[in-house]
């Protein structure tokens, strides 16, 4: 069976680095990193990824998460990717789920039990043993 992918735009080194760990460990899957929303496009359109982790602003160029889910919504390639918002504002979570994301989480619930809920019904799978 492969890995899972997921690709990951707009962390910060430390929050792509905690998000990378926990998603290794917990889902043995692979995360590729995005610093822009058209380096993430050009990675799409190269591999295939399970989830896209979206943070509400892009750390390298301050752009726009919920912009960025608004354009891949609209794009008929890849609009039925799952994706999700990474941000602790309430407000924002609920701003990407109108505009097609799946409930997301923010950074300060990354090992809470309801957000590793999330992410193995977004991946399709089950949690690793490996923990």
């Amino acid at each position: 069976m492969s890995r899972k992918k997921v690709l990951s735009l707009g962390q910060c080194g430390a929050d792509h680095s905690s998000i990378r760990w926990m998603l290794a460990s917990q889902f043995d899957a692979d995360v590729s990193a995005a610093a822009t929303s058209e380096e993430a496009l050009a990675l799409l359109r190269q591999d295939d990824f399970a989830l896209i982790l979206v943070n509400r602003v892009l750390d390298y160029d301050g752009g726009s998460g919920l912009d960025f889910i608004d354009r891949l919504k609209h794009d008929e390639q890849f609009r039925g990717l799952p994706v999700m918002l990474v941000s602790n504002y309430e407000d924002a979570q609920q701003q990407a789920v109108v505009r097609g994301a799946l409930p997301g989480f923010g950074k300060s619930a990354l090992r809470q039990a309801e957000t590793l809920e999330r992410l193995a019904a977004a991946l399709g799978a089950a949690r690793s043993e490996r923990r």
